[in-house]
């Protein structure tokens, strides 16, 4: 392994580790809030714009994870259909507002917003869109990094009612290319996906404690087949994604 693997493997690491103690309040806070959308019968919704609307397919009809999280896609504010054009839109005001009027976000619901920089226009109107419709608004971003663009504007960590630090710094890169001023190994989408995951498991534990938790099995696993297919009929009404 070069020693910049593995300098950025051991930064990630002890990244991931100091959330443990610095997300313990959030993450139960969020774990909470999902539990009690559970026993309503709401979803979890995930945007995000960029690169971080990763997060939302990474929890999206994933094995191991809950069948009651819904993604919210719009290919102008993802990547693969046009990255420089994405950039633009997602600093659009507006641009949201459409897209979101697809998803039935309501006060049973929970909508995590996920953006590494917490200032661009789309995750910011994202929130407000959901506060406004009484869903509990769960912000993932760099609060570093927010504070640091901001400038003196509104952050998403300023909109959300629980705010989920991933600790990466401005910029997002961590690694210094020798003979280079430019840095390598962004960590926000790892750091992004670690959390959100914990979350949702802690979330199924506790729901699977009280009763039965909504849970998706790998395809190739024993009764995957059975169980996926009445999680898909039970939440394909309400998941424009299934």
């Amino acid at each position: 392994m070069s020693t910049i693997a593995d300098a950025y493997l051991s930064d990630l690491i002890a990244r991931l580790a100091a959330l443990k103690d610095s997300l313990a309040e959030p993450i139960k806070q969020a774990e909470d809030a999902i539990v009690e959308t559970a026993k309503r019968d709401g979803l979890v919704y995930v945007f995000g714009t960029g690169h971080s609307h990763m997060l939302a397919e990474e929890v999206h009809f994933r094995a191991g994870g809950l069948a009651l999280t819904v993604p919210i896609l719009a290919g102008p504010t993802m990547l693969h259909d046009g990255a420089v054009a994405g950039t633009a839109y997602e600093r659009m005001d507006g641009i949201v507002g459409p897209i979101m009027d697809r998803y039935p976000i309501g006060a049973n619901d929970v909508l995590f917003v996920s953006s590494n920089s917490g200032v661009n226009a789309a995750p910011l109107e994202a929130a407000r869109i959901g506060k406004a419709r009484g869903a509990t608004v769960i912000a993932i971003t760099s609060v570093d990094y927010s504070t640091a663009a901001a400038k003196g504007r509104e952050r998403l960590a300023d909109l959300a009612d629980i705010v989920l630090d991933n600790g990466a710094p401005p910029g997002d890169a961590v690694i210094a290319v020798p003979d280079n001023e430019l840095k390598v190994g962004p960590v926000s989408t790892a750091l992004g996906v670690a959390v959100i995951n914990a979350i949702l498991a802690g979330a199924a534990a506790r729901l699977s404690k009280e009763g039965e938790a909504p849970i998706y099995l790998s395809a190739n696993m024993p009764g995957a087949k059975e169980n996926n297919e009445r999680l898909i009929a039970r939440y394909r009404p309400r998941n424009p994604h299934l």
